[in-house]
């Protein structure tokens, strides 16, 4: 039966490029290198160490405001080749090297169906007034166009990702982390997604403990 008001569907990291090239190094020996390549490490971190700033905003604020549901399984981030992944799920090398090997495009049935199919079954666990909150770029169809297909009118993002960067998207989410306020939504079948660049952001305030 319906269980969640609210899911979190994070976009992945690129597993390419200079960061990635880090962590396929078999030589590496800082932290996360090695405990990918010895034990595993949570999709979470690597997607983080990856990313950088745009991830850790959209993990951060997921897990500030997913609490709200008062609720497990209400974080997941989308991957290439494995759909849906809970970003606390231990992952190693190898599975990071299948992620890198499998492109993020609609017409890619590796990557499109194991999303269609989680997406599907989430969609089933929305309450009927829930909404699945898509943290990620909405200017390109390559999640949209799968999500809003199984999400409908309760696939949203937040307004004020639009004219965006994906850094200064992870600025404007910790920002909102450190004032304990949720982002605006907009649906995403129905709005504008994309616009002029937006002014830059102020400097962050440090949080006072």
């Amino acid at each position: 039966m319906p269980t969640f008001d609210q899911i979190f569907l994070l976009s992945p990291a690129s597993c390419s490029g200079r960061r990635a090239a880090l962590l396929f190094n078999e030589q590496a020996e800082f932290f996360l290198a090695r405990k990918l390549r010895e034990e595993g490490a949570a999709l979470g971190d690597v997607f983080s160490f990856l990313s950088g700033l745009y991830f850790r905003g959209k993990l951060t604020y997921a897990r500030a405001f997913a609490g709200m549901s008062n609720s497990r399984g209400a974080i997941w981030t989308i991957t290439a080749g494995r759909g849906l992944v809970d970003p606390e799920a231990i992952v190693t090398l190898e599975d990071f090297r299948q992620f890198s090997q499998v492109p993020i495009d609609v017409a890619e049935p590796r990557y499109r169906e194991p999303l269609v199919r989680d997406a599907a079954k989430l969609a089933g666990e929305l309450l009927p007034g829930g909404r699945a909150v898509l943290l990620g770029s909405v200017a390109s169809d390559k999640y949209v166009a799968i999500l809003q297909e199984v999400f409908g009118e309760h696939l949203v993002f937040p307004q004020a990702f639009v004219g965006r960067g994906d850094m200064s998207r992870g600025g404007l989410l910790l920002r909102a982390v450190d004032a304990g306020e949720e982002l605006t939504y907009l649906p995403v079948g129905s709005s504008v997604r994309r616009g002029s660049r937006p002014a830059k952001l102020p400097p962050r305030r440090p949080i006072k403990e």
